[in-house]
């Protein structure tokens, strides 16, 4: 039997009851690791545990807030309880927005930075505490080509313009280990989220695209879930052993 690429490993995907972080967690599993996965919402997680399950595949779910640095401890506690190690943490997560710098309250703000950037940085704390003693473990964020590109709302494009850093960042921090830090930064991919946002239905409407249409460019056909997937499989396997620091965008050409 062919080895898998993941076999033996265990990962922690953020935000994975639908959507992206749901198709990286089965591309996971599939591959061999077992996956804790993690959302706010308790019925669409289980809904996904019970799914996965009955695939055969190894999985449990945490209901937990990227936002509160206590969910975030018990997550890994819950991960060394049931799986017994972590290998991989893929911090999927966050909030998508399109609210203009000038309709943006100072709540809203440090509520999207809280979730977007606050939460890669405490999942991310919270792991090298596992990473660091035994001198291995693999960090995917999940940024956006607007990282780059910042044609969504402000707080949106901030938290993942600092993502990109934050991911250099710990990079270099690690640099003289066997832990290597890396980003995905998706383009258009459908997803609910990314659907509510060309419907105009994300908070701020689609005010920011009044001004910042002209700069996107959807060629087609837009991103599927599954190409964000095997872009993190390509990072947490040792396809990518020699891959740090960098941001991996994945937009079929359509912010280059």
């Amino acid at each position: 039997m062919e080895r898998q690429m993941l076999e033996g490993k265990v990962a922690i995907i953020t935000g994975a009851s639908y959507g992206m972080g749901q198709t990286i967690a089965e591309v996971f599993a599939e591959e061999g690791a077992s996956v804790v996965i993690t959302a706010r919402g308790k019925d669409k997680l289980d809904g996904v545990v019970a799914a996965m399950k009955e695939k055969g595949y190894r999985v449990h779910g945490v209901v937990a807030d990227i936002g509160s640095t206590e969910d975030t401890v018990r997550v890994f506690q819950e991960t060394i309880k049931v799986f017994g190690d972590v290998d991989i943490l893929v911090n999927n997560a966050g909030i998508g927005e399109q609210t203009i710098i000038d309709e943006t309250t100072d709540e809203w703000m440090l509520h999207i930075m809280n979730t977007n950037l606050g939460g890669p940085m405490r999942y991310i704390r919270e792991a090298l505490k596992y990473f660091l003693p035994k001198n291995e473990g693999v960090i995917i964020n999940i940024s956006s080509v607007n990282g780059i590109r910042p044609f969504c709302g402000a707080s949106y494009t901030a938290t993942k313009g600092a993502l990109n850093t934050l991911t250099k960042n710990v990079a270099m921090r690690l640099i003289d280990t066997e832990i290597r830090c890396n980003a995905v930064a998706p383009g258009a991919t459908v997803t609910p989220a990314h659907i509510a946002n060309r419907q105009g239905e994300q908070p701020g409407g689609n005010k920011m695209l009044e001004y910042s249409g002209h700069y996107v460019y959807f060629p087609g056909p837009e991103c599927d879930p599954i190409d964000q997937a095997y872009a993190c499989l390509y990072l947490a396997s040792k396809m990518g052993r020699h891959v740090k620091g960098q941001v991996l965008q994945v937009c079929n050409g359509a912010f280059l």
